[in-house]
């Protein structure tokens, strides 16, 4: 590239030949910018007028002097006197300079006037050596008094505010002047404090005092060299040098993103697609011109030369100077090449076939609840009954008679509570508490059995073969890739076994490994790029869906040299595109509205079955509640039946006496009175036993040794008979 912009710091005599030596080279036509400093800027009236026209367009800046009445009347004085006694010179105009020496000699004098010195005196050098007659000149004795004032001294002169700090002059203001006709014309001003501004108000100050500018707005229109108010690039790119070499993939497929073709009769490279319409609009909207050429990274026979890490390389290797194409930036190829900022979003994600919908399943009612709910459930609905019938067996007569019709009332009276349809009449507190719990929790689970149901029922199920990309691994499934991508690579990292990669090399090649299956000659995912993924599903919407979790990645970028100035530019020119219009209109020229194929980058939208960990802390409360009741009752029975197990029976005989107490239906109103007279006494007499519970002949019966006993009977008379 070569520069186009030039700052000139020379003197009027040098000048005037330079600018014109440039205007004969074509140099002070449009595309160039000339920039000339002070020592010329305050100078242009001495200048000719063939230097002038030399000049037009050229921007510069000069220490601005206020026009006040003293300065005009001054001047005036100045010019009679001036062309009285030189009356063969041309007519000349009073510049800064000329000021800045009045008001030194004015500076000078105020210094003298504050030291108070009336008659100096001098006084000669005391060493010659070989100073010539430099020796005569003498030296003011008050000169170190002077010295300290005259180096910092401030006051208003003709020139302005007449500043001199630390030995500097500092001059308030910078007027910034047009080259244009026959003089300067004034565009602006600056100042350290508020930087570009229009106007100045008396004394220098901005009018408003506003924040530091630095924007071309608050000047004045400029006529730059070419008469165009055009601001110059500043940068062009030599027409009779070498075109920017831009390396291109060639690809079989996924054409949408770029695609490389040779003009069959001129044999010309024909490079096309999203990548190449952004990476031209971009080129375009820079300051300056880049001619480029593509060259395809290809081999003789015009297949690929390799993948997308090696043509990348070639840039390290100066076999091109950019890369243009779907080429993702990662962190091994950044310490070869300099990246641009990206110009589309991305990341790493599967895609997997979508279930057929399970709606018209003939037992889709049990899909809601997994297997292991279910049977938490039907235990629980089991131990419920159970617990129920043990506290009101005793005294609810709905809950005593034949064996049978016990065992149907465990099952039927906590069953009968899904519809709510129990109309037994429970006794005990406890039941009562218990009862209560369980059609809370019964409640609880139908509702929610509902919802899963109708939503199952109802919502679009895009229920995924696979659900999790971890699935992949673990079930050692074969897994989809790009051909010269770097997924294969990103894929290994993640303990992938490489044997199970299938590469494919077009959207029709995914669709067909999807469709097959893992072990049909297919795969069970495709992983690939965030871009390529939804340009997929705009395709094949209804039969594919992504899966999580999205691993970010930096997104595509422009690949330079090292150190190339064009990535801060062609980065700028990035954003400004992906924040205009033009990025929507180039993405729906290659890749559509996706019509037809809402949320074509959707995730999985499904009723997930509910598990056993949704109700654990619901089955606990129902699970403490009858285990509680329970404890309770038994506490209570084995009190009142403590002399059966204080007795000298044998342990089985105790059992069997206590169930016997058990199955003795329980007189509520003379419970109380009739407790403390329970005794007993076994005599170990029959080896054989038999247990039996009916409601006429009482729980027990036996073959030897045992008689059954009407209810109000005591214990140790049945026992001692």
């Amino acid at each position: 590239m070569q520069t186009r912009v030039f700052v000139v710091h020379m003197l009027p005599i040098l000048a005037s030949r330079f600018f014109k030596m440039a205007k004969m080279a074509g140099m002070m036509s449009e595309g160039y910018a000339w920039i000339i400093v002070d020592v010329l800027t305050s100078l242009l009236d001495s200048v000719d007028s063939e230097t002038i026209e030399a000049m037009q367009g050229a921007v510069g800046v000069k220490a601005y002097t206020p026009r006040t009445e003293e300065l005009d009347n001054f001047t005036t004085r100045w010019s009679k006197r001036f062309h009285k006694e030189n009356p063969r010179m041309e007519k000349t105009k009073l510049n800064v300079f000329g000021l800045w020496a009045y008001d030194s000699v004015t500076a000078l004098a105020q210094v003298i006037e504050q030291v108070g010195v009336s008659y100096p005196k001098f006084k000669k050098p005391t060493k010659r050596g070989n100073l010539t007659d430099l020796y005569a000149i003498e030296t003011s004795n008050v000169g170190p008094l002077l010295v300290p004032l005259i180096r910092n001294i401030r006051f208003k002169g003709l020139s302005g505010d007449f500043h001199i700090s630390d030995g500097q002059l500092l001059p308030s203001a910078f007027e910034i002047v047009n080259v244009v006709g026959k003089g300067d014309h004034r565009v602006g001003f600056w100042t350290e404090k508020s930087g570009f501004t229009k106007k100045l108000m008396k004394g220098n100050d901005v009018i408003k005092d506003a924040n530091y500018s630095t924007k071309k707005e608050d000047l004045g229109p400029i006529i730059w060299p070419g008469n165009t108010i055009n601001v110059p690039k500043g940068w062009e790119m030599p027409t009779s040098g070498k075109k920017l070499r831009v390396g291109v993939p060639v690809k079989g497929g996924f054409s949408e993103f770029i695609k490389v073709e040779r003009d069959k009769e001129t044999n010309a490279v024909i490079a096309t697609g999203f990548c190449i319409d952004v990476f031209e609009e971009v080129m375009g909207s820079l300051p300056y011109a880049v001619p480029f050429d593509y060259v395809p990274f290809e081999t003789p026979d015009g297949e690929s030369a390799g993948d997308y890490n090696e043509l990348v390389h070639q840039i390290f290797l100066e076999k091109y100077d950019a890369v243009v194409g779907d080429v993702t930036i990662v962190a091994n190829r950044s310490r070869f090449v300099d990246f641009t900022f990206p110009y589309t979003e991305s990341g790493v994600v599967a895609v997997v076939p979508i279930k057929d919908n399970e709606r018209t399943n003939a037992w889709v009612f049990m899909k809601p609840l997994t297997m292991g709910l279910w049977l938490t459930i039907g235990g629980f609905f089991v131990f419920t009954g159970f617990v129920i019938w043990v506290l009101e067996h005793r005294i609810n007569k709905a809950f005593q008679g034949p064996p049978m019709r016990q065992v149907g009332m465990i099952f039927w009276y906590s069953f009968s509570t899904l519809v709510f349809s129990h109309r037994e009449k429970v006794i005990s507190n406890l039941t009562r508490f218990v009862v209560i719990v369980w059609v809370f929790v019964v409640l609880v689970l139908t509702s929610s059995y509902t919802a899963n149901l109708t939503s199952m029922l109802t919502v679009q199920q895009l229920q995924p073969t696979i659900t999790d990309f971890y699935d992949l691994v673990k079930n050692r499934e074969y897994v989809g890739c790009q051909d010269g991508s770097f997924v294969a690579g990103f894929l290994k990292n993640m303990q992938f076994d490489s044997s199970k990669f299938r590469i494919y090399s077009t959207f029709e090649e995914y669709d067909e490994a999807l469709s097959k299956g893992s072990r049909n000659g297919g795969v069970a995912a495709i992983v690939d790029e965030l871009p390529y993924i939804r340009l997929f599903l705009s395709k094949y919407c209804h039969k594919y869906t992504m899966i999580g979790p999205t691993y970010k990645t930096s997104g595509f970028g422009f690949a330079f040299r090292k150190g190339s100035p064009l990535v801060p530019d062609v980065s700028r020119e990035i954003l400004n595109l992906k924040e205009d219009e033009k990025m929507v209109k180039i993405s729906r020229k290659w890749f559509g509205e996706e019509e037809g194929c809402p949320g074509g980058d959707r995730t999985v939208i499904t009723s997930e079955r509910l598990t056993t960990d949704s109700f654990k802390g619901l089955f606990l409360i129902a699970g403490l509640s009858s285990t509680t009741a329970l404890t309770i009752f038994l506490s209570v029975f084995l009190y009142e039946n403590r002399g059966i197990l204080s007795s000298d029976a044998s342990i089985k005989e105790k059992l069997i006496g206590l169930g016997r107490a058990f199955c003795q239906k329980k007189n509520v109103t003379k419970f109380k009175e009739s407790r403390n007279d329970v005794g007993m006494e076994f005599a170990a007499q029959s080896p054989a036993i038999s247990v039996s519970c009916d409601h006429n002949e009482g729980m027990f019966s036996q073959d030897e040794g045992f008689s059954t006993t009407e209810p109000g009977t005591p214990l140790h008379e049945i026992i001692g008979g």
